[in-house]
């Protein structure tokens, strides 16, 4: 029996997601919580990976169970109980068997956090940049990524992507009171991808680049001429869509 889980969780404690032989990671600690409440070995896939540090608002995995949950209130409530305070699980639903987290999901959103001024309570989930940022360069950027679909300028280093082929969907930001957010959706996204475009895109706001050569520098599908990765603690996972026949979300409140 397959299940969908839909969760969420703090990841300044893992290296990611996935499962590390060295560091700890969500998926491990996932995994043993599950595989005690099953008294059985339990393996979880994800809908993608997170790096070190990187939070996910929203996130699905799925996993595999002999028999079918029988009460499954009862098992988030135990589950949730196990599980440290920086992961929670908000539902799990049972999908086909050929439902995947990762491969039927079609679409996928993160965003990205910029706090303006010192501010105590957003230092683990945002990045303090209180420098002059020109935001309306950043915007007019930040949109042209829509017009590419190869983002080798923003792919990890020797990280053996089949391709760095992108649909991006949406790229934009945001300004609301000293929070300035970054949301980017695409059918798919390269490792580290997102804190690289962050990154050139705050060194176009600050005066480092124009539009123009931003452009540039995405056409030229060369690593070495995108800025620096923006800090981990600023990026969400945001949402992940599936089509409906594979799973319909319950979401989290």
């Amino acid at each position: 029996m397959r299940y969908f889980a839909e969760l969420r969780y703090d990841g300044a404690a893992y290296c990611g997601w996935q499962r590390q032989p060295d560091a700890p990671s969500v998926q491990e600690t996932l995994e043993r919580a599950l595989s005690a409440l099953l008294r059985a070995p339990v393996e979880t896939v994800g809908a993608g990976r997170t790096d070190t540090g990187v939070n996910a608002s929203y996130y699905v995995a799925h996993f595999d169970c002999a028999e079918p949950v029988a009460d499954r209130s009862n098992f988030l409530y135990r589950l949730n109980r196990i599980l440290p305070a920086d992961i929670s699980v908000s539902s799990i639903t049972p999908v086909s068997d050929e439902a995947h987290a990762r491969f039927s999901a079609v679409e996928r959103e993160y965003v990205y956090c910029i706090v303006r001024s010192k501010n105590p309570f957003c230092r683990r989930y945002a990045w303090h940049y209180d420098g002059h940022l020109d935001v309306e360069a950043m915007n007019e950027a930040a949109a042209m990524l829509k017009q590419f679909d190869d983002f080798t300028s923003f792919a990890k280093l020797n990280s053996a992507n089949k391709t760095n082929i992108c649909r991006i969907l949406r790229s934009e930001w945001s300004l609301d009171g000293d929070m300035l957010r970054y949301t980017i959706r695409a059918d798919r996204f390269l490792r580290n991808m997102v804190r690289a475009i962050v990154g050139t895109l705050v060194d176009v706001g600050r005066g480092r680049y124009s539009p123009a050569e931003f452009r540039d520098i995405v056409a030229s599908r060369d690593l070495s001429r995108s800025g620096g990765s923006a800090p981990a603690q600023g990026l969400f996972l945001h949402d992940i869509k599936y089509p409906e026949e594979i799973f319909s979300p319950e979401r989290i409140g």
